[in-house]
C-alpha cells in the first residue's frame, strides 16, 4: 500500500513528500521510504520530518530510505545536508542539475540570503550505464520523467499503478514553474507540460508548491 505524507517547509513554502510502501507479505527488500525534496529549513521542520520517518520505521521492516530531488533549487534542498548526514545516503537528482545544486552559494547570493551553505552528498539519478535508478531506490513501480524547462534537470516521479505524479516545480495547480531564473527555458517547459498532459486525466498531481491537483484540471 502506497502512503503519501506532505509537509510544507521553509520561507518559500516548499512541499516535501514522504512516499512509503509496506506489505508484510513481501520480502524485507520490498519496504521502502522515499523523501522527495528535503526542504526542511530549520530544526523544528527537521524534527517534524524525523519524527514522521521514525514512526514509519517502527512499522516497516528494515526499510530502504532514499532522498530524491525534483530539481536543484535551494528551496527544495534546505535540509539536504542535514538529511544526507543523518541517513547516510546521497540526494539523487538529474545530472543536469547537479552543477546547480553544487553552486548553492550563488543561489543564496541571488536571493540575498546571508548564509554560507554546506556541501552535501549528491549522486546522479541515472546509473553509470544511463538507466534509471528507480529499481535501486525501491521496489515500487514508478517512472522518472525528465521535464526540463524550470531547470535543465527538472524531473517528475510518476507512479502509474496509483496514478500519482510528483511534479516538482514543472506543474502547479493552475500554473507552472517560472523560467526567468538561470537555466530556465520556456520552450522546453511547454514541451514538458505537453508530455505530462498525455498522462491519464485522473492522475493526481502533487506539486512542489501549493495545493494538489489533477491532470484533467490542468489541461482545461
Amino acid at each position: 500500500m502506497l502512503e503519501i505524507k506532505a509537509f510544507t517547509f521553509g520561507p518559500f513554502e516548499t512541499n516535501c513528500y514522504v512516499v512509503s510502501f509496506s506489505n508484510s507479505s513481501l520480502s524485507e527488500a520490498a519496504h521502502s521510504i522515499i523523501i522527495i525534496d528535503p526542504a526542511c529549513s530549520n530544526k523544528w521542520e527537521q524534527k517534524a520530518l524525523l519524527d514522521y520517518i521514525e514512526n514509519l520505521k517502527s512499522k516497516i521492516i528494515n526499510p530502504k530510505l532514499s532522498l530524491v530531488a525534483t530539481h536543484g533549487h535551494l528551496d527544495h534542498l534546505w535540509g539536504a545536508k542535514w538529511a544526507t548526514d543523518l541517513w547516510h545516503t546521497p540526494v539523487l537528482m538529474h545530472e543536469a542539475d547537479i552543477p546547480l545544486a553544487q553552486a548553492m552559494q550563488q543561489q543564496y547570493d541571488l536571493f540575498g540570503i546571508r548564509q554560507k551553505p554546506e556541501p552535501f552528498a549528491i549522486e546522479n539519478l541515472k546509473s553509470p550505464y544511463g538507466a534509471s535508478r528507480s529499481e535501486e531506490i525501491s521496489n515500487l513501480n514508478f517512472e522518472i520523467i525528465n521535464t526540463p524547462g524550470h531547470t535543465p534537470g527538472s524531473i517528475c516521479l510518476y507512479f502509474p499503478e496509483e496514478k500519482v505524479l510528483f511534479s516538482g516545480d514543472t506543474l502547479f495547480r493552475m500554473g507552472y514553474g517560472r523560467t526567468d531564473l538561470p537555466g530556465g527555458n520556456m520552450s522546453q517547459l511547454i514541451t514538458s507540460l505537453d508530455h505530462l498532459f498525455t498522462l491519464p486525466s485522473d492522475t493526481r498531481v502533487f506539486p512542489g508548491h501549493g495545493d494538489f491537483t489533477t491532470i484533467s484540471a490542468e489541461k482545461r
